[in-house]
């Protein structure tokens, strides 16, 4: 009988789903939409009723836990609480709901940069490592904190915001309402606003001149970057020394030895680590010089999401 954990990723489109076995292997995996379902009751059924008959046919598996990354979860408490690109508002005491539909297994749930975390550790480059932290880098900016073997919540379940931590005072407005957050400068949106500042102060020439703001994205500033572009290779150099000097904090909180980066924008590689490196080392503190490695995900070509919720699963049952 193989053991498994479900992974559950809940994204404000769609959730993805998948049986992951204790070496990482997805065994099998599909999504459903969660957009459509505006109460959390229909698709809790809708969600729970395939979990179940996708068991009955894999008849050779052990259910042992289910891990979930959504946003606004809260590890302590079992919930999702008020994820704005959610239709559930408040408060959902989401593990309670499902445990009525699996009631003997043990689930557990947290948000999905804790999950990347996660599943770095049990599944990626962070395997054997005790203190680390995964940025992830896309729609928004997320983090996921590891000390000591696990993973940082702090009283209320929602330690790790590094991306709604102050860059610059009454800077950019943020999704999240603040001004001057990191997520407004380092996320794929972010970028694509630093290109077009740098545009309409300068008339250096460029490609992403062509390209209206509404359809520009993070991998036409790389593609433009690859090709030479100098709006570009300061976008990036910008980018990356924003970011260098919140590793910096991070650093002073946590002393990890390595921090990963993941998503899209993390795709630039060398591009978005090396100022990220140069601007970190310049703000750090002498005693931590030179002992922190930057580098990228492991888990960059895999289903992260699914297999970081399902590695918070097997950590739950180790525990």
């Amino acid at each position: 009988m193989k053991q498994i954990t479900v992974g559950i990723d809940i994204g404000g489109t769609n959730t993805a789903i998948g049986f992951v076995d204790r070496d990482g292997n997805c065994l099998f995996e599909t999504s459903i939409p969660t957009k459509e379902f505006e109460e959390i009751g229909p698709y809790m059924k809708n969600l729970c009723s395939l979990i179940q008959n996708e068991l009955q046919k894999h008849a050779d598996c052990q259910l042992m836990g289910i891990g979930i990354g959504a946003p606004n979860a809260n590890y302590h408490r079992g919930t999702i609480e008020e994820a704005p690109n959610l239709s559930w508002k408040g408060t959902v005491q989401f593990c309670k709901l499902m445990g009525e539909y699996f009631p003997n297994v043990k689930i557990a749930i947290t948000n999905d940069a804790n999950a990347a975390a996660m599943g770095e550790m049990i599944y990626g480059a962070a395997k054997g490592l005790t203190d680390f932290v995964v940025i992830t880098l896309g729609t928004g900016v997320g983090s996921g904190i590891v000390v000591n073997g696990d993973l940082v919540y702090g009283h209320d379940g929602f330690a790790g915001e590094v991306g709604h931590t102050t860059v610059f005072p009454d800077g950019r407005e943020c999704g999240c309402g603040k001004k001057g957050c990191l997520e407004a400068y380092a996320s794929a949106s972010g970028i694509t606003r630093t290109v077009t500042e740098l545009l309409a102060q300068t008339k250096t020439p460029s490609p992403l001149r062509d390209i209206p703001f509404n359809k520009l994205t993070s991998y036409d500033v790389f593609k433009a970057y690859q090709a030479g572009d100098e709006i570009a290779k300061e976008t990036f150099e910008y980018t990356g020394k924003i970011l260098g000097i919140k590793f910096a904090d991070v650093v002073c909180h946590t002393s990890p030895s390595h921090i990963f980066l993941f998503g899209g924008p993390a795709k630039a590689g060398d591009a978005i680590i090396r100022p990220a490196k140069q601007s970190m080392e310049e703000y750090l503190l002498p005693i931590f010089k030179n002992k922190i490695k930057i580098q990228l995900s492991g888990l960059m070509d895999k289903n992260a999401a699914v297999l970081g919720a399902s590695a918070l699963a097997w950590k739950e049952l180790e525990k």
